[in-house]
């Protein structure tokens, strides 16, 4: 098959749980060869590709910790020989350590939060602009960086380094848009709130969506498939003259 025949793909960091898995199977429904990345939950991960699969698309999962530059390219050349090309980059991996004030928090934990949902993120946008990028001979395509709610709100109380993680996350996303927007790369990131995930169980409270859900506007909590809709869209076509934007996926709040 010719290569600009082929369908698109989607690579989708943390794509084994929560808005990643959610992210992969509504690609596969719009078409898309799904790649994602994990950490530690392979069975997790190979329920997704199998889910993939049944749609008729093609898909992989490789083991990658995005905070580590050489699993990265590794994780890189691995979908350059499966597929040859991508398409759309799905920065979703992230770290949520146990809610906790600002004086408890340990220098490691600081350093691994930041690792992973700052640094990973650029080191995977590298790797993506090196394929994207006209000035590397690419067709262009998309980076959607999943930040939190928590960059504008700061979490206080839970997760200051968390939301300042975040918060570094969107400063890239701003400077990272303008630097690629010539080379046919659109960069846009998604604010999701407070949505039904495992992920409020890594902070120690996995009723937190529920215990909080009267502060948000329209009274209830998200869905993943909710976001995965926002990341859908900013993919497409249909999005096609936004960079550099923030898409709050919160219920108002």
């Amino acid at each position: 098959m010719n290569a600009d025949t082929q369908a698109p793909v989607i690579l989708i960091t943390g794509g084994s749980r929560g808005v990643g898995a959610a992210s992969a199977r509504l690609a596969a429904i719009r078409g898309y060869d799904v790649a994602l990345s994990y950490v530690s939950n392979e069975t997790a991960a190979q329920a997704v590709v199998a889910d993939v699969r049944k749609l008729g698309r093609r898909a992989m999962a490789r083991q990658a910790d995005s905070a580590d530059p050489v699993q990265v390219a590794r994780l890189f050349d691995a979908i350059d020989d499966e597929f040859g090309r991508i398409d759309v980059l799905v920065n979703n991996a992230a770290i949520l350590e146990r809610q906790s004030r600002l004086e408890d928090l340990g220098f490691a934990r600081m350093q691994r939060v930041f690792a992973v949902n700052a640094i990973g993120p650029i080191l995977c946008a590298q790797q993506a602009v090196r394929r994207m990028a006209y000035r590397h001979k690419g067709r262009g395509g998309v980076v959607i960086n999943i930040s939190s709610a928590s960059a504008r709100l700061g979490s206080p109380n839970e997760y200051v380094d968390y939301a300042a993680s975040k918060g570094a996350l969107e400063t890239f996303t701003t400077g990272f848009a303008k630097e690629v927007a010539r080379e046919g790369i659109r960069v846009n990131c998604i604010r999701p709130g407070h949505i039904y995930t495992e992920m409020h169980a890594s902070g120690g409270e996995p009723g937190r969506v529920d215990r909080v859900k009267d502060s948000i506007p329209m009274g209830r909590g998200g869905q993943p498939e909710e976001v995965a809709r926002a990341v859908l869209w900013l993919a497409s076509e249909e999005a096609s003259f936004i960079t550099g934007t923030f898409l709050d996926v919160t219920g108002g709040k």
